[in-house]
């Protein structure tokens, strides 16, 4: 994962007179360990799109263009050429960026009714399920493999 940094507009950027510290930007930047959240906030944003469409708060068009735009993101993603951005300081900033520059203010709607903490919140118990799940599959393979071991050395005797 890399990450550039450029013109600010990340959080920090609207709060101060003068530009934010590079040492600052790479303090307060969560990229390097929060990029990994990216296709849970994908999948969490498209889940709030569809329930903000059945509403009717944004229109079927917004709701498709949002869906568009995400899966072009998840694709630049998953291939590694998504560009992360230090100044956008988060996975959140930096998927929102790229979104509306894709969908245009279609993507700026996406966040209406929800809160950062929701979307952290959302994403990280996204995560935390897949990763429970990927731990439960390999937990399967390790108690196969104890049974197949078991069953080559059925007549061997243990002392105990």
């Amino acid at each position: 994962m890399q990450a550039s940094s450029s013109t600010p507009v990340g959080g920090w950027s609207g709060r101060f007179d003068e530009p934010v510290a590079e040492i600052v930007k790479r303090y307060t930047a969560s990229i390097a360990f929060d990029y990994r959240l990216a296709e849970h906030d994908i999948a969490g944003s498209l889940a709030h799109a569809r329930m903000l469409a059945a509403c009717n708060v944004i229109s079927s068009g917004d709701l498709a263009d949002i869906e568009r735009g995400m899966a072009t993101i998840l694709e630049e993603i998953r291939s590694g050429k998504f560009e992360w951005s230090l100044d956008l300081e988060d996975v959140h900033f930096n998927v929102e960026k790229r979104l509306t520059a894709i969908v245009g203010d279609a993507g700026k709607r996406l966040h209406t009714g929800r809160s950062r903490n929701d979307q952290v919140a959302t994403d990280v118990r996204l995560y935390t399920r897949a990763a429970c799940d990927e731990i439960a599959k390999l937990l399967i393979a390790l108690q196969k493999s104890f049974v197949a071991l078991a069953e080559q050395h059925a007549e061997t005797i243990i002392p105990g």
